[in-house]
């Protein structure tokens, strides 16, 4: 067995075993090493070159630590309020706040687990009592609502995409935004036929002389993507300084303005917040150490020819990656398909001339809806822990807003000025 090979058997060895994906690529790699002949401390020097110069990597344990501090004070519930007062009014208006809250929630945390266990938790709960909707139902709105998280900016996978690929992270959020509007509207058509059909419940209406206090009191909330946004784009800050002032501006509001979170959630919050990067950062330091592995054999740029032999267009090239990814996104976990499989097409795309920006927002989709996709979707297993609904009738739920997300990525692939028309009116050239 040649060392390539006997690495990655390896790496699923393990991974099946139970290790944590990020250990288990970087044993595999030690492995390959070892039959190289080559100096195993290429793996430290390969951690501490990527990790510790790695500047961008820094926005991910920050743009967490701000979902986890607005998830502790009373951000969330205002927010909540703020889209039930203007959307809860019509039939089906509950599960349209479901939506709505995912949009808004997004420009915050950029992370579709965030959203799902934050204000996902809170609405489907409010979705399920008194038996107003099913509770797989609930639970499926919610797991498809909260993959637009990480496509409307913020996005954590965007900065991964970013790490991997040299894309500008600022045009990357831009591109993100009209994509994930985009899932949104199919979601909410889909919700306005189903309420017809089923005959969802109607919410009684917030009186209209309450909206403006409800609206002034969600406002700092409301403000935070308008900080972060006008802070990248305006030069004034990076990407990665963006994310440590959402953190403090999170802080700052829960702690000062409404005066709702304590020190006990705050230590709470600051050490939820550092099991998720660690994680996360494990699964990023196997994945560049592993990265070099597929770098030495050189895999892309033998993947490249061997497609290139196909004679491809890019349109055709990229619904082929949407079906590998989506195919992967169904067994495997977002992060590592975004740091392993997918800068092993990125070759192509570029001799193809696919925009990075374009193909990078058409792989974060990809693999958002991987995370709704059975059998291995880890928003299912989230939301069915939340709510307790069966996994049969949540994965039966889903298959629609499933088939709406599909049409939307088909449209951002097949249209990439529809991607790409928001950077260019900042001064991208792509």
């Amino acid at each position: 067995m040649d060392p390539f090979t006997a690495g990655l058997v390896l790496i699923c060895f393990l991974a099946l075993l139970g290790l944590p994906i990020g250990l288990s690529m970087i044993t595999g790699s030690i492995l390959y090493l070892w039959m190289r002949g080559q100096d195993m401390g290429l793996v430290a020097e390969r951690l501490l070159n990527s990790m510790f110069t790695g500047y961008v990597i820094l926005a991910v344990p920050l743009f967490i630590l701000a979902a986890e501090l607005m998830n502790s004070g009373s951000m969330t519930d205002r927010l909540l309020r703020f889209c039930n007062a203007f959307v809860g009014r019509f039939r089906g208006g509950l599960a349209q706040v479901n939506i709505v809250q995912s949009v808004i929630f997004s420009g915050m945390s950029g992370s579709a687990f965030a959203d799902a266990a934050g204000t996902g938790r809170i609405i489907a709960n409010m979705m399920t009592r008194n038996g107003r909707y099913t509770r797989s139902f609930a639970a499926a709105l919610t797991a498809s609502s909260a993959v637009i998280g990480p496509i409307i900016p913020p996005s954590i996978p965007m900065v991964l995409y970013a790490l991997v690929s040299n894309a500008s992270i600022g045009f990357l959020f831009l591109a993100g935004i009209l994509p994930g509007l985009l899932m949104a509207l199919m979601l909410m058509t889909l919700v306005v036929v189903q309420s017809r059909r089923l005959n969802f419940p109607v919410e009684t209406p917030v009186p209209i002389r309450e909206l403006p206090g409800i609206t002034l009191g969600a406002f700092p909330a409301l403000l935070m993507p308008v900080v972060l946004l006008g802070g990248i784009y305006s030069g004034a800050m990076t990407p990665t300084e963006a994310a440590a002032v959402a953190a403090a501006y999170a802080l700052l509001v829960s702690s000062l303005l409404y005066r709702s979170i304590s020190l006990g959630q705050l230590y709470r919050a600051l050490t939820s917040g550092a099991r998720s990067s660690a994680s996360i950062g494990m699964l990023i330091a196997g994945a560049l150490v592993f990265n070099y592995v597929v770098t030495a054999e050189n895999i892309p740029q033998k993947l490249s020819i061997y497609l290139t032999g196909w004679d491809l267009t890019p349109l055709q090239f990229l619904l082929l990656v949407n079906v590998v990814l989506l195919l992967i996104g169904a067994l495997l976990e977002g992060t590592a398909i975004l740091l392993i499989i997918v800068p092993v097409f990125i070759p192509t795309a570029t001799a193809l001339g696919i925009d990075p920006v374009h193909f990078g927002v058409v792989a974060v989709v990809n693999i958002m809806i991987g995370l709704i996709t059975p059998p291995y979707g880890l928003l299912i297993f989230i939301m069915q822990s939340i709510t307790g609904a069966p996994l049969r009738h949540l994965i039966r739920d889903l298959i629609p807003f499933i088939i709406a997300l599909l049409v939307a990525l088909m449209i951002i692939t097949v249209f990439p000025d529809f991607v790409l028309w928001l950077p260019r009116q900042f001064g991208y050239q792509g």
